[in-house]
């Protein structure tokens, strides 16, 4: 086991009173068993606990080197998007008419500002909540969790502004509606899959699809979409298989707005959940607020499908008017919860875009420099981290456990840090911690962490490669003694017959031995 070696300004600036280590030898001995263990031959360790209250350091093995910190990356772009925007930040989404209205016609184009509202009322919950389901849907098609939909109205935002735009006199409209997505450029999402960023954000730029099966096998399956809009046509060839037949569904597109189905689902089995991500997020907002204002009873003389650019008022044009209808989105810690909650990528990978956008920038690069400046005013040591993204899947996100902890402790001295730890999952209850040990568990909703993930596939052996599996936040012992901890483990080997659970599970071990035997 490497001694951990802190600079001593860091000591000065988080932990003031911290002596020697506490010494808790019998814990060593257990952590180190699960590292020797054969799976783990190969894998390289990097660990830091220290007590939350001293910041004496309970455990450390590694702690200054760089890991690959997959979805842990999600804790520094959302407490910088907190820091900078305010968690009671609530974006405003506007709508204008350009030309004159008369006797209930505009004639001219209504446009649609994007904000970067990262739900934009697509999980308003009934209970005034922003919905969150712990297996979220954005990770339908992975084949990592069963994805579990949260029940609410997708296009919630935009049907509240089609009725303002209604009570507002407005009944026809024979120009365009356009989607201004000129906040920030668009980039891409660094977390699963080519995801496109951009500061319109509709149900998660995704529609839903759920298939279910027929009553008897040889049925064709049930496949819907949601939200429904003429611009996604749907060909879907599913079939009913026998009772215990292993589901098999594969997803296409054949270009924009097409989506191809193929496969089969078992007789007895509930509805599958998968996704189509869309290619173009404002042609896909455009078309949805086109009918969604037919919907609610404006004539409106332009095309659903119309894959070209418009040409578009300028923003000083747009800011001279008033507008006819506004969207006001939750506080932004509510988003927040749900990216930290269930590990979503495509918010975690807009916060940079939005810290541009604050401060003058258009691109993720300008983002990641206000980052990077907020995270050094924390004590962050940003000189010895890297990232390409603010979601943790790019190839140049690294980072250490001493800097991760640096990091926790600086948000828990925050006025705000308890909204920032109540954001993230609970063990053994939601979010992406919700399975991760037995309901007996001594540590169930004892640990609040952020979980990272990052699987590759090896080619050569017919297997995955497990690139990363971290767990970092806060949790206390049996004497109630409170740590922060930052658990990492990267390049570990998973042969086929082993559930991708499996290193969630023995970090959750690793939890119950450092509650057991810890101070």
């Amino acid at each position: 086991m490497s001694r951990l070696s802190i600079p001593i300004g860091l000591i000065l600036l988080f932990f003031p009173a911290m002596g020697a280590c506490e010494e808790v030898p019998e814990l060593a001995v257990k952590l180190k068993a699960v590292m020797d263990r054969p799976e783990y031959k190969g894998a390289s360790w990097g660990m830091l606990v220290v007590r939350a209250d001293t910041g004496k350091v309970v455990y450390e093995l590694n702690a200054d080197k760089l890991f690959i910190p997959a979805s842990t990356t999600k804790l520094y772009s959302c407490a910088a998007a907190m820091i900078e925007l305010g968690p009671d930040r609530r974006f405003e989404t506007p709508v204008y008419a350009v030309g004159e209205v008369k006797a209930g016609i505009l004639r001219g184009d209504l446009v649609l500002v994007a904000s970067g509202d990262l739900t934009f009322g697509s999980r308003a919950g009934k209970d005034g909540k922003t919905a969150f389901a712990n297996n979220d849907h954005t990770y339908a098609n992975s084949g990592l969790t069963e994805a579990e939909p949260t029940g609410t109205n997708p296009i919630a935002a935009l049907e509240s502004l089609a009725k303002q735009v209604f009570d507002s006199g407005i009944r026809e409209v024979t120009g365009e509606v356009l989607i201004d997505e000129r906040l920030f450029r668009r980039s891409t999402s660094s977390g699963s899959g080519p995801v496109v960023v951009s500061s319109i954000l509709v149900n998660d730029n995704v529609v839903d699809l759920t298939i279910a099966p027929g009553d008897k096998p040889g049925d064709p399956a049930k496949v819907t979409m949601s939200p429904k809009t003429a611009f996604v046509t749907l060909d879907a060839e599913v079939t009913t298989a026998e009772k215990g037949a292993t589901a098999s569904i594969e997803l296409d597109s054949s270009g924009l707005g097409q989506a191809i189905v193929r496969g089969r689902i078992d007789v007895g089995s509930k509805p599958l959940a998968r996704i189509y991500p869309v290619e173009d997020p404002a042609l896909f907002a455009r078309a949805l607020f086109v009918e969604a204002l037919r919907a609610k009873g404006i004539r409106v003389l332009a095309a659903v499908y119309r894959p070209t650019r418009f040409e578009m008022p300028t923003t000083d044009e747009l800011k001279a008017l008033k507008p006819v209808a506004v969207w006001t989105s939750e506080p932004l810690i509510e988003a927040l919860t749900v990216a930290l909650k269930v590990s979503h990528n495509l918010y975690a990978s807009t916060l940079p875009l939005l810290l541009a956008a604050k401060t003058g920038g258009q691109t993720l690069e300008d983002g990641l420099k206000v980052q990077a400046r907020i995270l050094e005013k924390l004590g962050v040591p940003v000189k010895d981290i890297s990232f390409g993204g603010g979601a943790g899947g790019s190839n140049s996100d690294l980072v250490s456990p001493q800097a991760t902890v640096a990091l926790l402790s600086a948000m828990r001295k925050r006025p705000d840090g308890e909204l920032f730890f109540n954001a993230l999952p609970r063990m053994g209850i939601d979010g992406t911690l919700a399975s991760t040990v037995r309901l007996d568990s001594p540590i169930r909703d004892r640990v609040r962490a952020k979980t990272g993930t990052l699987i590759w596939t090896d080619t050569l052996n017919s297997r995955g490669i497990l690139r990363s599996k971290a767990l970092a936040g806060t949790m206390e012992t049996a004497q109630k003694t409170p740590l922060l901890l930052a658990l990492f483990v990267n390049n570990v080997p998973l042969p086929a017959n082993v559930p991708t659970t499996r290193e969630g599970k023995m970090l959750g071990t690793m939890c119950e031995i450092i509650y057991q035997y810890g101070p």
